[in-house]
């Protein structure tokens, strides 16, 4: 039954990252999976230039932690639960921190990798959660939605640019 007042079904619309929350097995999964291909779409976009990958970047996970921590609380009413799976906002969050800055080769492969490494590194450390991760989760609210996610992008990212720079030597 759709939500009889505008603002819940933009509020939820927000919250499930643009609906990724509603699509079935690992919805969480489907939202980061929504960070990378915004970043993809503006790498072919823009060229792959790297500011404005990143650019945009820190605006999607400025404004993805801004919904989950602000509204975030009324999520967890409205689906009954500490942190509904149905929230991914945060993933897009996590995501788009895992994407920042990333070296990103020649082209469109370039650009493949890195949006596929971030992508496989991001997951990895949201579903294991190494310390202090998993206690960030513990933060009440919205707050606590998001901040164990981007903390698990900045592991992501920091991981990727060591192997990306230093391992495989790519600028």
């Amino acid at each position: 039954m759709p939500d009889k007042r505008p603002g819940e079904t933009i509020r939820k619309l927000l919250l499930t990252g643009l609906g990724t929350g509603y699509l079935p097995i690992a919805p969480g999964t489907w939202g980061s999976a929504g960070a990378c291909a915004v970043f993809l779409a503006v790498a072919f976009a823009a060229g792959g230039r790297q500011m404005c990958l990143t650019g945009t970047m820190l605006v999607l996970a400025a404004a993805s932690t801004l919904v989950c921590g602000l509204l975030g609380s009324k999520a967890e009413v409205d689906f009954g639960k500490k942190d509904p799976g149905q929230v991914t906002i945060d993933e897009w969050a996590g995501q788009a921190l895992a994407l920042c800055g990333l070296p990103l080769g020649t082209g469109p492969w370039g650009w493949l990798i890195a949006a596929g490494s971030a992508f496989v590194a991001f997951r990895v450390f949201d579903i294991i959660k190494p310390p202090p991760i998993r206690r960030l989760e513990k933060i009440p609210g919205g707050w606590g939605i998001v901040a164990d996610d981007l903390l698990a992008g900045i592991y992501a990212n920091v991981t990727l640019q060591l192997i990306l720079r230093l391992g495989l030597g790519l600028s």
